[in-house]
């Protein structure tokens, strides 16, 4: 079936420091240790029940490198917030998109015969103006569903009844309001070779029996409605949580940043950005040049990434600490067991051995602190067909680099030199 379209419900932000996953135990014991000594004085001050719940928190790793963030940060109010879980019904129609969308990924290629509304094609484009070619406008290896109106008016139109092997010339027109000016209203021709086409599987008891679990088209139906309402379930709970940490997080304010911690935060992304971009086969000053980023620019994107990550390790400790939470405790041993069943690891153990303790100490910690504001929140629940009422200003324009796993930012995205290439192309022809 299709990816779920929030692979990553569960976790929030995953850290990327690649280099704590090389950090001994060792090294981590003796900055704690040292840390503890240095603000013994300041924990003495504290009252009895901060100290308790300190004492709790402390039992697990910590996330930061101090002991007392409240100097470095004052916390937002987390407890009793106003939040609302919106939750989309799952419609006739999306069952439909979805097993369209399986009949599409299961087709077969076409090797006589046209092109058809639903075929999925793979073409090479060259789009010109005046004779010229244009940014953007070109492509090879690009796959498309006919029919879905991905590209300007005319273009799939224009594929509708060309066979493989064969090269067509479409003269088209720019609408007059498309988002990229300099080609908005102009004519344009497009040389389109179609290189190969595919036909959707016809869903049919054999068909369902040969290629799911399933033995009939109407149990395969339902399968599919119960697994798009079991994600409509998951992404609303995603958002909730998203939600509650935003308003924490705006509510907070940074006083200072831990020296030790953002240099080690910076250093990890760095060593990451370092490992994509010579994984794509490129120098680190080739790469930049090619994003028309200066070093200075990318100095302060790393400064800034390590100050967004240590912000949001010194709020979640100090909720932590003054609730006496801990990525120990039992309601994080349910979080764990999330974690491994949603990124299909056989133990909690062989997931830090991919992603490093201390990424995934991090993203523990945060679910915890997720649900526990959520927990003493009052949620109000509202249907999809009512989102509209209830406008919270949720955006995820800052999760944005932190939804995947695998790098926690989009460095990786932009390596992948061959995918932005035809992105680029798609954004340029495809309408708005």
């Amino acid at each position: 079936m299709k990816k779920k379209a929030v692979v990553a419900m569960l976790i929030m932000c995953m850290a990327v420091s690649a280099a704590a996953c090389g950090k001994s135990s060792d090294t981590e014991k003796t900055t704690t240790e040292t840390t503890d000594t240095k603000d013994s004085e300041d924990s003495e001050k504290d009252s009895t029940d901060t100290d308790t719940k300190e004492a709790a928190s402390s039992e697990g790793k910590r996330l930061v490198s101090v002991k007392d963030v409240s100097k470095y940060v004052t916390i937002g109010e987390y407890k009793g917030l106003e939040l609302t879980r919106t939750s989309q019904p799952v419609t006739d129609d999306d069952v439909q998109a979805e097993i369209n969308y399986n009949l599409e990924d299961n087709g077969s290629e076409v090797k006589d015969g046209t092109v058809e509304n639903g075929d999925t094609v793979t073409i090479n484009f060259t789009g010109t103006i005046d004779g010229k070619e244009f940014d953007g406008g070109s492509a090879e290896d690009y796959e498309l569903v006919v029919g879905d109106g991905e590209m300007i008016d005319g273009f799939e139109d224009g594929i509708v009844g060309m066979k493989s092997g064969e090269t067509k010339e479409l003269d088209l027109t720019f609408p007059d309001d498309y988002y990229e000016e300099s080609v908005a209203g102009k004519a344009v021709v497009f040389k389109v070779t179609l290189q190969k086409f595919t036909r959707p599987a016809e869903l049919t008891d054999e068909w369902v029996a040969e290629n799911t679990e399933y033995k009939t088209v109407d149990e395969y139906r339902a399968a599919v409605k119960t697994q798009l309402e079991d994600t409509a379930v998951q992404t609303a709970d995603y958002e909730l949580y998203s939600d509650a940490w935003n308003e924490v997080q705006a509510a907070s304010e940074i006083k200072d940043y831990p020296k030790e911690d953002v240099d080690a935060a910076k250093k990890s992304y760095q060593e990451l950005n370092e490992k994509y971009v010579k994984d794509a086969g490129m120098e680190m000053a080739d790469f930049l040049e090619s994003q028309g980023m200066s070093e200075e620019d990318y100095e302060s994107e790393c400064q800034q990434y390590a100050e967004s990550k240590v912000e949001q390790n010194l709020i979640v400790q100090g909720i932590m600490d003054a609730e006496g939470l801990s990525i120990d405790d039992e309601e994080t041993q349910k979080l764990k067991d999330d974690l491994i069943k949603e990124y299909g690891f056989a133990s909690i153990d062989e997931m830090i051995e991919t992603y490093g303790e201390q990424e995934v100490n991090e993203s523990l910690a945060l679910l915890r602190v997720e649900r526990f504001i959520v927990d003493n929140a009052n949620v109000t629940e509202v249907a999809g067909d009512d989102a509209d009422a209830v406008d919270e200003g949720y955006d995820l324009e800052e999760y944005d680099e932190s939804m995947d796993i695998d790098t926690g930012d989009d460095t990786e995205d932009n390596v992948d030199t061959e995918d932005a290439a035809a992105e680029d192309a798609t954004d340029e022809v495809a309408e708005e």
